[in-house]
């Protein structure tokens, strides 16, 4: 399906008229859980960047904690919100050893920090990136392969702010990687 608008545009993604997508729904956590395992079973994930989209609370740190652990990584896997950045890497998943970096840019605000931490030197090398609160970088970041929006499903008589209620999930292709993404959602 084709749509037409996204949110705000990260340097290095088409135009929205080339944008792919995906909508779904996690109902709980074990639905997100599928939803990561999906994606983890394409080969294409192994050099994607990915963008996740939603308030605070809607599921964003789950679903990488899903889809690394999906691609075989072990120990602890923590949110990266007031160390930025937090490596992983995956010696044995389903696409051999894989290098994933979890971006959370919520609390980034000068762009010189970008240099200094070595960030253009991680989204140039190989391996996933998925990146929280990418608009906070918007101007620095390369291309984007796809972007990972997650919001509460709204139904009559829920409570739209109820952390574990279901999630409306959408999915947008802007890259050959994206659309290969995209089709493993599909399979």
């Amino acid at each position: 399906m084709e749509s037409g608008s996204h949110g705000p545009r990260i340097v290095g993604t088409p135009s929205p008229a080339a944008v792919a997508q995906w909508d779904g729904r996690w109902a709980d956590e074990a639905g997100t859980a599928a939803f990561a395992q999906r994606l983890a079973a394409s080969p294409a994930i192994a050099n994607a960047t990915i963008t996740l989209a939603g308030d605070l609370g809607a599921g964003k740190t789950t679903f990488v904690r899903h889809l690394l652990r999906a691609l075989g990584v072990t120990g602890r896997i923590k949110s990266p919100t007031y160390a930025v950045v937090e490596p992983h890497r995956a010696e044995a998943g389903p696409h051999g050893p894989l290098a994933a970096w979890h971006f959370d840019f919520y609390r980034f605000g000068d762009p010189r920090e970008w240099e200094d931490a070595g960030f253009r030197e991680l989204f140039a090398s190989p391996g996933l990136k998925l990146v929280e609160w990418p608009e906070r970088a918007a101007g620095l970041m390369s291309a984007v392969d796809a972007a990972l929006s997650i919001g509460p499903e709204e139904t009559p008589g829920d409570d739209p702010e109820a952390i574990d209620g279901p999630r409306q999930v959408t999915m947008q292709a802007f890259t050959d990687t994206g659309r290969r993404l995209l089709a493993a959602l599909n399979a």
